[in-house]
């Protein structure tokens, strides 16, 4: 026994090309989960390249998340390649910035589609693998957005709302089948994610007097801590643990 939280757990991540997901992948991959990462960006197939040069199990498949016959195969490819499936993370997703009224129809619908739609899809298609995992769960990816959200993110407020409602929902279905669906919600993570709100807001300078005046703990967060989140919600540490949104805002909220 090496004593790793996700040893030899069967794991399916989106969005793991940097930020967040690469933090997660990196994560997972070192607490000894077997990883099929789907991505529609080029630079999450270099994630999974370095880890198993590392020594790690991973596998890319590109994936668009807000296409369903894409997550179908990504779902199905990684059932297969793996003998199965034990945890999903959805952690893809966009963020665009600008006022309601100025706001194309299409960014509306792509932050539903690649945020909200992908989870859904997710459990659509995942879950008839996930019923034969081992100790099997569900990590969406929300946002203290989800909750309340600056000025300009109101597509990607409501998306990450549906997602908190949607896994609330979703674990209460899933769980007499011992499924645990839950989300992270971070607050501000000091990513190139968030450079859309931050230009919104007037540059890195009126963000770093945000964070001071509305975070108790005075920094943004980094993305291995928001990863170390994702680790406890995947593994067996949070056993009892459904259909919560786990806050990780410094205070903020």
């Amino acid at each position: 026994m090496t004593g790793r939280q996700m040893e030899g757990r069967r794991v399916v991540l989106t969005g793991a090309a940097a930020n967040i997901g690469g933090a997660t992948a990196d994560l997972l991959a070192a607490e000894g989960a077997r990883l099929v990462i789907g991505d529609i960006d080029s630079r999450a197939a270099e994630t999974a390249e370095r880890l198993a040069s590392q020594g790690a199990d991973a596998t890319f498949v590109r994936t668009d998340v807000s296409d369903a016959a894409s997550m179908k195969a990504l779902l199905d490819t990684a059932a297969e390649t793996l003998g199965g499936l034990d945890v999903i993370i959805n952690n893809a997703g966009i963020q665009r910035s600008s006022p309601v009224t100025e706001m194309d129809e299409s960014v509306w619908d792509l932050h539903m589609a690649v945020n909200a739609r992908s989870c859904f899809l997710a459990a659509k298609y995942g879950v008839p693998h996930l019923r034969h995992g081992h100790l099997p769960a569900i990590v969406n990816m929300a946002s203290v957005g989800g909750f309340k959200a600056p000025a300009g993110l109101s597509a990607y407020s409501a998306s990450k709302g549906a997602i908190i409602a949607f896994t609330r929902t979703l674990a209460s279905e899933l769980g007499p089948e011992g499924i645990r669906v839950n989300c992270v919600a971070p607050g501000w993570v000091d990513t190139p994610f968030n450079d859309p709100i931050v230009a919104h807001m007037g540059g890195r300078a009126a963000q770093d007097a945000a964070v001071r005046a509305g975070v108790p703990l005075q920094r943004q967060g980094q993305p291995s801590e928001i990863a170390a989140a994702m680790l406890f919600l995947a593994s067996e540490a949070s056993s009892f643990v459904t259909g919560h949104a786990l806050v990780i805002d410094g205070g903020a909220s």
